[in-house]
């Protein structure tokens, strides 16, 4: 993979500024029209670019630099980098050694029994596997289903703990919230909280009452012990 130029119109804005080439060298090293590198120098555009030094990022060397200048043929040519990062592979299934693919319907059964609310692509990136033999577990109606056993992946070797959390957050992240019936908190109907608050009142009533016959009683017989105490004075 050629190597790319980092920032190009900062580079070109640097090399116009900094150097002596001509304005299609600059343009061919920066993949730019070369108007656009006349334009750059006659300040029209890229105004609030800042310059980057080619050299100082190991782009560009002053030799290099030097040579296109006394040469105005010459064309640069970016220099190595001194250290080789490898190119990015393309994410496709996971690869699943022979000998633990016969594990695979085990994995598949716990994550189906033990993680419902993962969705069968997250199943299949974890395990490799395809939706078919998910589905088909799922509605027990694989060729084994008898002899399958629930075995964690993790141990089975099939992923990592981390892409199993991974995938188990993501499918929170989308699940909804439980109801109330789901957590087995319901609500009481409406006629033993009627009945609650009816008993409650008679409760009170009853309670007034007993307090006005016994206020009443005691003052009967207050009433009837007054006049023997003015008979004992005279």
């Amino acid at each position: 993979m050629a190597q790319q130029l980092l920032m190009p119109k900062a580079t070109a804005i640097w090399l116009v500024d900094n150097t002596a080439l001509s304005f299609d060298q600059i343009a061919q090293f920066c993949k730019l029209h070369p108007l656009e590198v006349k334009a750059i120098a006659d300040g029209e555009a890229a105004q609030g670019i800042k310059g980057l030094d080619p050299i100082a990022t190991g782009q560009l060397s002053r030799d290099e630099i030097a040579r296109a200048e006394a040469n105005p043929n010459h064309k640069l040519k970016i220099s190595e980098p001194k250290v080789r990062v490898p190119e990015s592979k393309r994410r496709g299934p996971r690869y699943t050694p022979v000998s633990k693919r016969q594990d695979r319907p085990n994995a598949i059964l716990w994550l189906v029994r033990n993680h419902p609310e993962l969705k069968d692509a997250q199943i299949s990136r974890l395990v490799g596997t395809t939706k078919s033999t998910i589905e088909q577990i799922r509605d027990r109606t694989h060729w084994n289903s008898t002899n399958l056993t629930p075995m964690d992946p993790v141990t089975l070797g099939l992923c990592s703990q981390i892409d199993l959390d991974m995938e188990v957050e993501k499918a929170a992240k989308g699940r909804p919230l439980p109801t109330a019936a789901e957590l087995g908190a319901t609500l009481q109907p409406a006629q033993e909280t009627e009945k609650l608050g009816f008993s409650y009142d008679r409760e009170d009533e009853k309670e007034k009452e007993i307090d006005a016959d016994a206020v009443f009683a005691k003052l009967k017989s207050l009433k009837s012990t007054t006049p023997d105490d003015d008979d004992d004075r005279y």
